[in-house]
């Protein structure tokens, strides 16, 4: 999830469970516990692209970073705020619950995370929420500022909080009804049409759980639709997508082509743009592609070119998009 998600999830998390001990210290100190995991974009001060893609969100998200890092914390929060009388068990117990809940979080979205590193590389990924959700992330907010402004002794904070942790949790679990809604409709449509869908994922576009991103994988490319849980009847509309793996065999950067297809977990293509070799990664979705006949991957790279990379993941994600094509994109999420 984004940064502000986890602070002020953190900071709700923070004053729910130590509130009453350590007064706001405890949306401090949530906020930082939280978002502790995310530490892992250092490693991209002198990792290469392609391997940093792999960095985030791989030890620091894993469930063995958890439960050895959180005793080692919680020490040092102990011997910091001594004078709060919380022990260094409480201590240790609220930092792995906050560590836990990041990790928990970030696999609702298509980055992946390695909750089993160094043990296996494999990414748990739920694909039920955008990256950043605003409907998600509203209820915390509004908390964290609450609580924030809040006298300390006001026996309404921990209600605040609670509220706003129990509406987030809800709004989880409506992502999840929607996908598995989303997927059962999908999955029968691309069964009756003869594909197979062993390889398939869905995930919602951005900013909303209505409107998904459906890609299963055929012999020789990709079958590409959109669905959104207001349409009414009627079949999904799905676009053939070419994978063109054999194009990669002409990259000058073969190790980075290998670890771009792992970030991909086998949803790729390749293409040319005029004499430039690109690797898209289907996972993140595509540009306007509820809309566009042609639409361009929000992940693209430069196979050839590295250093032509940087904000790889975010750079496609709202490209185009203006005043028109929000309302747009807000018809077709209405079912129209």
């Amino acid at each position: 999830m984004d940064s502000l998600t986890h602070i002020v999830l953190g900071a709700s998390i923070g004053e729910a469970i130590a509130g009453k001990r350590l007064g706001k210290k405890a949306l401090v100190i949530g906020a930082i516990a939280n978002s502790f995991p995310d530490i892992d974009i250092v490693a991209s001060f002198w990792l290469p692209l392609t391997k940093d893609l792999l960095a985030h969100r791989g030890f620091t998200h894993s469930l063995s970073f958890v439960f050895l890092s959180a005793p080692v914390l919680g020490y040092i929060c102990f011997r910091l705020f001594r004078k709060d009388n919380l022990s260094w068990q409480r201590w240790a117990g609220f930092w792995l619950l906050q560590l836990f809940i990041h990790i928990f979080l970030d696999a609702f979205n298509t980055y992946g995370t390695a909750w089993f590193e160094p043990f296996s590389h494999y990414r748990v990924s739920f694909n039920s929420m955008f990256v950043a959700d605003p409907l998600f992330t509203i209820w915390p907010a509004i908390a964290a500022i609450a609580l924030a402004l809040m006298p300390v002794a006001s026996r309404k904070r921990l209600k605040v909080a609670s509220i706003a942790l129990i509406m987030s949790s809800v709004y989880l679990i409506i992502g999840l009804t929607n996908k598995t809604s989303i997927d059962r409709v999908a999955k029968k449509q691309l069964h009756n049409n003869g594909f197979n869908t062993e390889q398939y994922f869905s995930t919602p576009t951005p900013l909303n759980n209505m409107l998904w991103y459906i890609v299963a994988k055929t012999d020789s490319g990709f079958q590409i639709g959109y669905r959104s849980v207001m349409d009414n009847g009627g079949s999904i509309h799905f676009r053939y997508t070419p994978q063109n793996a054999n194009l990669l065999q002409q990259s000058a950067y073969p190790d980075d082509v290998k670890r771009l297809i792992r970030f991909s977990q086998g949803f790729y293509t390749a293409s040319m743009w005029h004499d430039t070799l690109v690797f898209n990664n289907l996972r993140f979705g595509e540009v306007n592609g509820w809309a566009d006949t042609m639409p361009q991957c929000v992940f693209y790279y430069f196979t050839d070119i590295p250093e032509a990379n940087n904000l790889v993941v975010q750079r496609g994600r709202f490209a185009k998009w203006n005043a028109e094509t929000f309302k747009a994109f807000l018809t077709r999420i209405s079912g129209q």
